[in-house]
């Protein structure tokens, strides 16, 4: 499905589910890790930090998808496009997803760059939401 994510498929987002991230390291090869994530308006974003290899990855190429989905695996999302990368705003996305994930406070690192990433929807894909 190309366009904007439904309703249903948004409100996986606003639940504590993890996110599977995947981007594209120098070579071409996938990189994939597990990220807290959230609604953002109508799309979805996660948090990271400089340093870490999703920030390099995106800025290099920013293709990317995240794959959410509920505990029982027969409701999911599959959201394919390109990255956004921001600071503004990423310390008090951290911490709100800290404590909906953890249910307390983010525990800054001393020199951390903390980046805000939000994904523009290409193609989705779902099943059962």
């Amino acid at each position: 499905m190309r366009g904007p994510l439904t309703e249903s498929q948004l409100a996986l987002f606003d639940e504590a589910h993890f996110g599977v991230v995947t981007t594209i390291r120098p070579d071409g090869s996938p990189q994939t890790t597990v990220v807290w994530v959230e609604r953002d308006g109508d799309t979805v974003s996660f948090n990271t930090a400089y340093g870490r290899a999703k920030p390099g990855n995106l800025e290099r190429d920013p293709r990317i998808s995240v794959l959410v989905t509920a505990p029982d695996f027969y409701h999911w999302v599959a959201v394919d496009g390109r990255a956004e990368l921001t600071r503004d705003g990423a310390e008090e996305q951290i911490d709100r997803l800290s404590r909906k994930y953890d249910g307390k406070p983010w525990p800054y690192v001393e020199g951390q760059r903390r980046v805000r990433v939000r994904v523009a929807p290409e193609h989705v894909t779902a099943y059962g939401v």
